[in-house]
């Protein structure tokens, strides 16, 4: 089945949550698997069992608790945020199975610049050098997913500064144009491309 895809460009973090729900709660079984590709204007996002003590200094960038598995993390522009509002239920997936498929379609994404990444145990997301690049947070309702994972490829990391990333302590993060020049819109074209071949290649066996 093919991946329904949007473009959409820098967002409003609430109302492009929202938005996803209202997706999720009207999609039947046949309706296509989607990829939302877009960037957010500056904001913390909690997971909704986070803890607040994550925080670690106060700032005028928002905070919003979200109903997305994690612990805190950082949006904004430089970042590709890509949302899979996927039928799990129709490819008969666990959480484990797809975390797995998103961390793999980073690796592969990385891999197009010749930049080499992993995982850490019990940790989700993607490392480069011990420094996280890749976030995943996800929710799954009716066994459907949305929200989905993050990469930083050109930006402002100071905020990170103000959190334990993903509470833990002393974590550091990076971005792709630490290992290789790229803008914004070429990574979200390669992105696109490397996660359409991934998941129309795997939902179609």
């Amino acid at each position: 089945m093919n991946l329904k895809l949007r473009r959409l460009g820098i967002q409003d973090y609430r109302k492009t949550w929202a938005s996803m729900q209202n997706v999720i709660l009207s999609k039947g079984n046949e309706d296509p698997d989607e990829l939302w590709l877009l960037e957010h204007f500056p904001v913390y996002t909690l997971g909704f069992g986070a803890s607040e003590d994550h925080l670690l200094t106060e700032s005028n960038i928002p905070v919003i608790r979200s109903d997305r598995g994690g612990e805190v993390t950082y949006h904004g522009p430089g970042q590709i945020v890509a949302y899979f509002l996927i039928n799990l239920r129709r490819k008969n997936w666990g959480p484990k199975r797809f975390v797995n498929e998103l961390e793999a379609s980073v690796i592969d994404f990385l891999k197009k610049y010749n930049i080499s990444s992993s995982r850490q145990s019990g940790d989700p997301g993607i490392y480069v050098k011990d420094k996280k690049i890749s976030s995943v947070g996800l929710k799954i309702k009716r066994g459907f997913s949305y929200h989905g994972l993050s990469i930083n490829i050109d930006m402002d990391l100071s905020p990170f500064e103000n959190i334990n990333v993903c509470g833990n302590e002393g974590l550091k993060v990076t971005h792709l144009n630490k290992f290789a020049e790229v803008s914004i819109d070429r990574a979200i074209k390669d992105f696109e491309k490397t996660a359409k071949e991934r998941f129309e290649g795997i939902m179609s066996r």
